[in-house]
């Protein structure tokens, strides 16, 4: 049988890719999400790294025109700032020529963060150096939000306000978390949730519905220390909007979708839907008899209608068999009854017409010969049952001593006058078949014997172990006979066929044999010899060191 998936393979293969089909859409749109989010820092990365170099210069260019130096400032300890934390020192430091700064949101691993709180007045007034450079920044901000869309935040070294796109100006955000790690040198961003808006926003804006907003916060250092933050955020582009932008690709996606749940349904059609409507078809056939339903589907599609298909036209073949058995088996018991029926039928109106006419001779003969027919009828129904039993026997784990049996019987046909020669190898296996078919079957070739070799034949059995393959037992029995022609090997074998008619012979004898052989796993066939007859029978056996639960040899 070539090689065929199982149904259940097919059936986990199609539900496996049903299930996947809408995790994968989900797991995209994930990914697809986090990509926005991580696009949107990147963005605000870039942008903070120059409004970050932008206010940098302003404010040592405003410190220079105010005459305030490193040393002057540290002598009038008014130098602003912390000094940047040593773990972030190489980040900022100016002689290190590239040092990126990768996105790192990702919606699925990072915490939201509640809306960011509101700005609060601050401890300490920002220094005119502060404000000066942040009224410088504040016209290139106002620009740079109008192509942007991110709000932007300048601060001092405090955290309070110095330049901004929105509300909060002189304001502190000193406050907040990522505002805090920017003025230790970090650079920080993170997730915070976003304010609902009173009204839908409109599908043209990038918002949309997106339920979080992406925040960086970007420390401004001058000679090793923090000397303002560029807050900024935005809003990352809603997955809603990033897929009507795309529409067309995601037709296109839905397309080979739709191609794929066709591609999946074709190979059910052909794997499932198509395999069974033959296989009915073919149990149709089986149904009317037709020569169809004798041959195994070309195109099975899985292994289990393979094997159906196969059962099927097994059983197909076994019905016809059986059925051409009947209708021979059933000539053959027609013929075999009608002989002995009809000389029952035409002595029975003899002796009804001529009864009176008839000397007591004629009666005495014509009566035996209703008694010959009436015990030759009853000869062929116990063949026949015992025919029946042998063809539908289900053997027992039996066993039989083969040398014992055959000396019992031969002891018996000996008392007849039969010449019977038994010859068993020593250490002799015992056969798998029990006591009473065995008997059945020696007892059977006996007979036949008697009645085609006449009172004059003689009788050898020799029995030995198989020498090759499994345990068994091979015995070849011979007479003196007339014997078989070749052309009658197989003949002799089948039901009713027989040479000895005249003799009383039904045909079945041996036809009992070989069923009872069969069934027990052995076998009969006819050997060539120059005289008589003989026939080897192979019988299966156990091996003298297997015995059975009782501790007997079985």
């Amino acid at each position: 049988m070539k090689w065929c998936p199982q149904l259940r393979t097919v059936l986990l293969v199609v539900n496996l890719v049903i299930l996947l089909l809408p995790l994968a859409g989900i797991w995209i749109l994930r990914l697809y999400e986090s990509e926005l989010i991580r696009q949107t820092e990147s963005e605000l990365i870039g942008q903070g790294a120059i409004v970050a170099a932008a206010y940098r210069d302003a404010w040592q260019r405003v410190r220079g025109e105010m005459g305030e130096t490193e040393e002057s400032a540290a002598t009038s300890q008014q130098l602003r700032g912390t000094p940047v934390a040593p773990e972030w020192r190489e980040q900022w430091d100016p002689r290190v020529a590239l040092m990126p700064i990768q996105p790192r949101l990702d919606i699925a691993r990072h915490e939201v963060h509640p809306a960011a709180p509101a700005a609060e007045p601050p401890g300490i007034a920002p220094d005119n150096l502060s404000l000066t450079a942040g009224e410088h920044m504040s016209p290139i901000l106002w620009d740079a939000k109008r192509i942007t869309l991110a709000g932007i935040r300048v601060m001092d070294h405090r955290g309070t306000v110095v330049a901004s796109t929105g509300s909060g100006l002189g304001m502190s955000l000193a406050a907040r978390f990522e505002v805090q790690q920017a003025l230790e040198g970090a650079y920080c961003s993170l997730l915070r949730k976003r304010e609902d808006e009173p009204t839908s926003p409109p599908l043209a804006s990038i918002s949309r519905g997106t339920k979080v907003r992406v925040f960086v916060a970007m420390p401004v250092v001058s000679d090793g220390r923090v000397v303002g933050v560029v807050a900024l955020s935005r809003t990352p582009l809603d997955i809603v909007k990033a897929i009507y932008l795309s529409r067309h690709y995601y037709i296109g996606g839905a397309v080979v979708l739709l191609a794929v749940v066709l591609l999946v349904s074709v190979f059910i059609s052909l794997t499932i839907t198509r395999p069974v409507a033959a296989l009915i078809r073919q149990a149709e056939g089986v149904s009317k008899g037709e020569m169809s339903g004798l041959t195994p589907l070309d195109k099975p599609g899985t292994r289990e209608v393979a094997q159906l298909s196969e059962a099927l036209a097994a059983m197909a073949v076994t019905l016809q068999k059986r059925a051409d058995y009947i209708r021979t088996f059933a000539s053959n018991v027609s013929h075999a009854f009608k002989t002995p029926l009809t000389s029952l039928r035409g002595t029975a109106e003899l002796l009804q017409d001529h009864l009176h006419e008839m000397s007591p001779e004629e009666r005495d003969r014509f009566l035996l010969i209703l008694n010959e027919d009436a015990e030759r009828l009853q000869r062929l129904v116990d063949r026949l049952l015992r025919l029946a039993r042998a063809e539908s026997l289900s053997p027992a784990e039996e066993t039989a001593d083969l040398p014992d049996l055959l000396t019992m019987v031969a002891r018996r046909y000996r008392q007849t006058g039969l010449d019977v020669a038994v010859l068993c190898s020593a250490d002799l296996h015992p056969v798998k078949i029990g006591e009473d078919a065995l008997e059945s079957i020696i007892t059977a070739l006996l007979d036949n014997s008697i009645q085609h070799g006449g009172e004059e034949v003689k009788v050898t059995i020799h029995a030995h172990n198989a020498v090759a393959g499994p345990p068994g037992v091979e015995m070849v029995y011979g007479d003196t006979g007339k014997g078989i022609p070749p052309a009658q090997a197989e003949e002799v074998f089948r039901p009713f066929f027989t040479t000895a008619g005249d003799a009383g012979g039904t045909g079945l004898g041996l036809a009992i044999v070989r069923a009872l052989l069969t069934a027990h796993g052995g076998k009969i066939c006819l050997e060539q010899t120059a005289y008589g007859t003989a026939f080897r029978i192979s019988l299966p056996a156990r091996d003298r060191s297997e015995h059975s639960g009782n501790g007997k040899l079985t």
